[in-house]
């Protein structure tokens, strides 16, 4: 059983963001229960999702998938997702596995909250 803080917050521009912050280990025994739990946000509440990672000490690659998985359901239905606070030990894998270039990665929950979606031109 993996534990998953959900939160909501409101933009300046009145966008809704759910943010969610799994803690454990996001490995083949939990990466089911987190995928479905970022279907169920972004089909019901929000497109837009921030993963908190702090308390994430450890990813496989089903915790990878369920993430990838949670990108291009928001990326459907033009939402965002992205990641923050990436627990240092789980960081590696995002490097080795060239991940940290396909996701949205931001230091701090608020620099994810405030940055710019990808496919909003500057």
């Amino acid at each position: 059983m993996i534990h998953i803080e959900q939160k909501t917050h409101t933009t300046q521009d009145d966008t809704t963001v759910i943010v969610l912050a799994p803690s454990g280990r996001l490995d083949i025994t939990t990466a089911w229960q987190f995928r479905l739990k970022l279907q169920e946000c972004i089909s019901k509440l929000s497109p837009h999702v921030v993963v908190n990672l702090s308390q994430v000490n450890f990813i496989d690659s089903s915790g990878l998938t369920s993430l990838v998985a949670g990108m291009r359901d928001a990326d459907k239905v033009n939402g965002s997702f992205r990641i923050c606070n990436v627990h240092p030990e789980a960081k590696l894998v995002f490097e080795v596995t060239m991940m940290d270039s396909v996701f949205e990665i931001f230091e701090t929950e608020e620099e994810a909250l405030e940055g710019t979606p990808r496919n909003v031109t500057t």
